[in-house]
């Protein structure tokens, strides 16, 4: 069987992955996140540049030129290759970055992640076995991944934006084990008939298989629905026999997922109120009311000074705000322009939106309270203003998530996009589905981040996506708050 790196790494974690990959691809749910791959990409454009002059293999979809033009190369005495590219019996890989001094040859993975995972010391171990193979004297094998600590400040620092770890002794000591594998899966696949694979935690790790619902069999309300239950709880749960819900009703787990079982196999059980909870958590909450949610995005390679890779840098926010008990409902919002820093105009905005000493309720309120801390320290001027908001929001999640209230359309999870519908199942208006084009923060985060390519028509539709988007996720707040209060009102 051929093998490139990324096969290998599949095989890894589960040679039937492959297997399906080969007769069956239809079977899987592509889960590929085009933003993941860009960042990877884009850090690997950049990593390029770390030690200097390199030449670069282009991509051909002829193998054999890749490889060709790596060898001819390699007559330099010193030189650092990028995409080297290189085959042993069926396996090739490109290297990312190939540094040769005199007859040392140094492997370099570039990862956009912040941290070495188990998978990526497979991946350059493998790439070791395929040169050394080869005759190589392989002197080093190093991943690279970005550093969470640098924060830009001028020109980037390519030294600092990276971490490069020596892999070496771990790659060296996966050598036979590689050798192993190799044989096994190419014996697997290349059998045609396919072979009984029980769902285990290599469905999951280091990555979602995108054969698992094929594999498990599509099975409906089964353990692995059970939401914030540990991926090893349900694998054991699943082994033991009890892969449904209904398995379950006397099994010894947490009462929140007791709950969520019990609510999904009986349609006939009323929502779940804890009142005097309920009523306790509203107290807290005074006129004016002001309802914040912000949108952010993500850069691998840090853009602007004071950013480190994979911060929060907002772009906008909605805020919708009541003066008064039954007052009329308000609506404010920002959305900066593409391609420049926007966190100082929108610290302005807020600052201008928002009063002193209101009352803020935000839904899951870390988030907003992190991007607003961050936003205090790096501008003085506004800081005081922007920590008396922080020091004033609440958090709207908490009756859910602390189940004060559940309802069975929240099927055990407390986020908005779950809770809004179970409360106001028949409301269309509510319904993020019915949203044009943006339907969720990933959307928006990334719709945000491409606007520098595009035409101005087609930016001026995604900014207006993204208003009513945001716009929708502080009007939900509202109508949440406006659910408890009524069901307060009723009960007196």
């Amino acid at each position: 069987m051929y093998l490139s790196k990324s096969k290998y790494c599949k095989a890894v974690q589960c040679y039937k992955e492959l297997w399906l990959d080969t007769y069956h691809p239809e079977y899987g749910i592509d889960s590929n996140n085009n933003a993941v791959l860009d960042n990877g990409t884009n850090v690997g454009e950049i990593a390029k540049d770390l030690f200097g002059f390199h030449f670069d293999v282009s991509f051909n979809e002829d193998l054999n030129m890749m490889i060709n033009d790596t060898k001819a190369l390699l007559f330099n005495n010193n030189v650092v290759i990028t995409e080297a590219s290189f085959q042993y019996d069926n396996n090739f890989c490109s290297v990312d970055i190939l540094k040769k001094n005199g007859n040392n040859y140094e492997i370099y993975e570039v990862k956009s992640s912040t941290d070495v995972h188990d998978i990526y010391i497979h991946d350059v171990s493998y790439q070791y076995y395929v040169l050394t193979s080869l005759g190589y004297n392989v002197s080093k094998a190093c991943v690279v991944h970005l550093n969470k600590d640098y924060v830009r400040n001028g020109e980037l620092e390519l030294d600092k934006l990276f971490v490069i770890n020596d892999l070496t002794d771990k790659a060296i000591s996966l050598q036979e084990e590689i050798k192993n594998r190799i044989e096994e899966v190419s014996e697997y696949v290349d059998d045609k008939e396919e072979k009984f694979k029980d769902i285990d935690e290599c469905c999951f790790d280091p990555y979602l298989c995108p054969y698992f619902k094929y594999c498990s069999g599509n099975i409906k309300n089964s353990v692995f629905d059970i939401e914030g239950m540990r991926t090893k709880q349900k694998v054991k749960l699943y082994k033991e026999g009890k892969q449904k819900f209904k398995d379950l009703l006397d099994e010894d787990i947490l009462d929140k997922y007791k709950m969520q079982i019990k609510y999904e196999l009986d349609e006939s059980l009323k929502d779940y109120c804890e009142l005097d909870k309920i009523k306790e958590f509203m107290s807290e909450l005074k006129y004016p009311l002001y309802f914040l949610d912000f949108e952010t995005f993500q850069q691998a390679i840090p853009e602007y000074d004071g950013i480190s890779p994979y911060d929060q840098i907002p772009f906008q926010y909605s805020l919708h705000y009541i003066e008064e008990n039954n007052g009329e409902l308000f609506h404010k919002e920002f959305l900066a322009q593409d391609g420049i820093d926007p966190r100082r105009s929108l610290a302005e905005s807020l600052v201008n939106d928002i009063p002193l000493d209101v009352c803020t309720l935000a839904y899951n309120m870390g988030f907003e309270k992190g991007v607003i801390k961050k936003l205090a320290n790096l501008y003085p001027d506004l800081s005081d203003h922007l920590m008396n908001i922080h020091d004033n929001i609440n958090d709207l999640i908490i009756p859910f998530r602390s189940r004060y209230y559940y309802s069975r359309g929240m099927k055990g999870k407390s986020s908005i996009k779950y809770v809004l519908p179970a409360l106001f199942p028949d409301d269309s208006s509510l319904d993020y589905h019915n949203l044009d084009l943006i339907h969720n923060g990933s959307e928006a985060m990334n719709s945000f981040a491409n606007l520098r390519n595009m035409d101005v028509e087609e930016k001026e539709h995604v900014r207006e996506r993204l208003l009513r988007y945001c716009e929708l996720d502080t009007y939900a707040m509202v109508k949440i708050y406006y659910y408890l209060k009524e069901l307060i009102e009723k009960d007196i």
